[in-house]
């Protein structure tokens, strides 16, 4: 048998070699590379295999426009069948909508004009087709997930979208997609460096007029497609808008079509009559009752949630949510009508806060991330605060998700308490924290206040995805009536978890009773759990419905009314005399009128995008002020391991409390909400200890005073931490 001999590497002759490395020498090296390269190809364009094919090259060069269209048609055809899960779903649509599906293949035709200003065009249409295919494959994973297709909103989450990976993504398809992505970029380079170059000459300039007529000719197109009614600019559901008009189109219309654009008529003298000169932009209490009292206003927005008693395919062991079924016979309730169906939480929340309406933003487009992230915009929360209200946020998940604590800065609260400031003890079997732990917060938020206050409250519990395999080995709820095994277990999981969430709703209310203040408690659910949901499979027939009801303990009358989203917090205002805050004035006003929406329309786009005529240059809100948490965390001493290390004992720990010392972060172990632990930490006197409530990617949300350590014990520097006075958002920014 021969041996292999492994030739020991001349470590030493590679050192004194790079020693006397010249200038010359690194050029004569690069030279002869490109050299060798050109000899390479030379070789492969003289091969036999090549001599062969150029006359299958100069045939295809000569009518690559049809290639191109060809090519097209097939990469839309399989990104339609990626998307809809279905080979036979994707050759229906092509051959029912034949219209549309040459629409969406001309446009992804279009952006293979630009091939001609390169010499490696292999490689440029590989990178433009490889485009189009990661835009087909990551839609149809989404709708595996959810039932709202992948957007150009999405882009725009992906920072908290990663931080969620665990819980959409299982180990293996981790794996997979790891290994996918690393697949493709080694393909993309071989490619790029064996994909041959176009032997003929580049006419630069007739390229980019060609690109120019193509662009010109797509918009004309595009123009006549809408006016045909081919495709549509409005997506009342855009789940169903990528069904009828294609990935290509909806989500092109994601990336351009966002925000309101100028509708036609406004003008300042247009916008002083729909502000009714100044009066929408007034704040008064009409009620004599809530001018004396001020009743504490609470919202709960319930995720996932609605009544599953109107699911017309199952039935369950037991009554799913008791107390909220005692409310709805004797308290105020009604459909909910929400922007989404099985995703879009924050733009039912934006919808309730600023009585907007999302049909005149972008497809899919979520201004929480778009607009209110860094403009400042009035609110509930100004509505109330100006009225004297305290106004509070509370969610158990991250602040950082949606750009909620940013967004609620910037719309007037007071506090937001996310997950960050919450001792988070019990689990669903998924990983969301459950919603018990919400009602000692929004206690906390009413006890920080000497006034009566405003909570808008974003429970998790009810959150997917919900899992196919049995979870819950000993449920309280059982589920019959659903053959499929997978689906069974899905909601036997949701029905359990909605119970709990209903405990909690019941618990809200007995800690309200117990404060014995004049309330109002609205909960409603933020859209329907992603279960692939049909409108025949509910009472209601209708997948934008959810359920909501009005808690009160100062008497209201029981009215029953179906009511949208972005109207609750009017109709709440005006059964309580408050007329505060320009769109709920407005809605109170011009709901059962003409143009009411058309108005509405033009209201929504001066306040956001316009000249803001309707304030009168007097702006509800030109900055935040709101801070992080409602309890302080503090230290009260400091004790010494044995061995080394240290265990720091104080207030008001969370998971998400970490330890700097001289600002520097420590590894630490948190043990309780009074406890950590400093393992690796060697304290010497005159060090600084302080913590800090940090959110994903390193977000201070709030800093404790500093601590000077000496001699084992701790001396407090007052006013060394966040000032809670003022924003926590510039100060955030100024640490980093």
């Amino acid at each position: 048998m021969k041996k292999i001999h492994i030739k020991k590497p001349d470590i030493k002759g590679a050192i004194d070699k790079l020693k006397n490395l010249k200038k010359e020498d690194v050029i004569r090296h690069f030279k002869a590379r490109k050299e060798r390269r050109a000899r390479i190809i030379e070789a492969r364009r003289n091969s036999a295999f090549a001599r062969k094919m150029q006359p299958v090259y100069k045939f295809m060069n000569r009518f690559s426009l049809v290639f191109h269209a060809l090519l097209a048609c097939i990469i839309n055809f399989a990104i339609e069948a990626i998307s809809r899960h279905s080979l036979v779903e994707a050759w229906i649509y092509m051959t029912g909508s034949p219209l549309v599906f040459l629409y969406n293949a001309f446009m992804i035709f279009v952006t293979f004009s630009i091939v001609y200003l390169f010499k490696r065009r292999v490689f440029v249409r590989i990178i433009i087709s490889v485009f189009w295919m990661i835009l087909g494959i990551a839609n149809g994973y989404m709708l595996l997930k959810r039932v709202t297709p992948f957007n150009a909103q999405d882009l725009k989450i992906a920072s908290d979208g990663l931080s969620l990976i665990n819980k959409y993504l299982d180990g293996f398809e981790i794996i997979l997609f790891i290994v996918g992505i690393a697949a493709v970029v080694v393909w993309m380079i071989s490619m790029w460096r064996r994909g041959g170059q176009y032997d003929g000459k580049i006419h630069h300039v007739r390229a980019l007029i060609g690109i120019v007529v193509c662009a010109v000719l797509y918009v004309f197109v595009s123009n006549q497609a809408v006016d045909k009614r081919v495709v549509s600019t409005y997506f009342g559901n855009i789940a169903f808008a990528y069904e009828d008009y294609g990935l290509p189109y909806c989500f092109m219309a994601s990336v351009f079509n966002t925000g309101i654009d100028e509708p036609s008529g406004y003008s300042k003298k247009t916008m002083e009559e729909i502000g009714q000169n100044g009066k929408l932009t007034e704040s008064k209490i009409t009620n004599a009752k809530t001018k004396k009292t001020k009743p504490n206003i609470l919202f709960v927005q319930l995720e996932s949630y609605f009544d599953v008693d109107n699911a017309e395919f199952f039935k369950t062991s037991q009554d799913v949510c008791p107390n909220l079924h005692k409310m709805f016979k004797k308290y105020s309730t009604g459909y909910f009508k929400v922007p989404s169906v099985g995703a879009g939480t924050a733009n039912t929340e934006f919808e309730v806060l600023t009585g907007m309406n999302l049909r005149y933003f972008g497809p899919g487009e979520y201004p929480y991330k778009t607009m209110l992230k860094d403009h400042t915009c009035e609110s509930a929360a100004t509505a109330l605060g100006k009225l004297g209200y305290g106004t509070h946020a509370l969610h158990n998940n991250g602040g950082n998700f949606y750009s909620r604590a940013r967004v609620f800065n910037n719309i007037g609260f007071d506090s937001f308490t996310s997950k960050e400031f919450m001792n988070i003890l019990q689990l669903t079997e998924n990983g969301w924290a459950k919603d018990a732990v919400l009602v000692q917060h929004i206690m906390d938020a009413m006890n920080s206040t000497k006034e009566n206050d405003f909570v808008f409250t974003v429970s998790l519990q009810g959150h997917g995805d919900y899992p196919t395999e049995k979870v819950i080995q000993n449920p309280r709820i059982t589920v019959s009536g659903i053959d499929d095994e997978a689906l069974k277990n899905k909601w036997e999981y949701y029905v359990n978890q909605v119970y709990e969430m209903d405990q909690f709703a019941g618990n809200l209310i007995k800690a309200v009773e117990k404060r014995k203040e004049p309330t109002v408690v609205v909960f409603y659910g933020d859209h329907l759990p992603t279960m692939g949901l049909k409108a025949e499979d509910l009472k209601s027939r209708y997948l934008y419905n959810t359920n909501y009801v009005i808690w009160d303990n100062i008497g209201l009358k029981k009215q029953d009314r179906n009511i949208p989203s972005y109207q609750i917090m009017s109709e709440v205002f005006e059964r309580l005399g408050i007329h505060s805050g320009t769109l709920f004035n407005y809605h109170q006003t011009r709901r059962k009128t003409k143009n009411y929406l058309s108005d509405l329309e033009l209201l929504q786009y001066d306040i956001l995008y316009g000249k803001q005529y309707v304030y009168n240059g007097k702006k509800p809100i030109t900055e935040g002020h709101m801070k992080m948490g409602i309890r302080n965390v503090t230290l009260k001493n400091v004790v010494p391991h044995l061995d080394e290390g240290y265990s720091l004992y104080g207030e008001n720990f969370t998971k998400s409390s970490k330890v700097f010392v001289n600002d520097e972060k420590q590894d630490s172990t948190f043990l309780n909400n009074t406890r950590i632990d400093l393992d690796e930490t060697e304290l010497k006197n005159g060090d600084k200890i302080s913590i800090v409530q940090m959110g994903s990617s390193d977000t201070v949300f709030r800093k404790s005073d500093e601590y000077i350590y000496k001699d084992g014990k701790l001396t407090v520097q007052k006013g060394t931490g966040t000032d809670t006075t003022k924003s926590w958002v510039p100060q955030a920014d100024g640490d980093k």
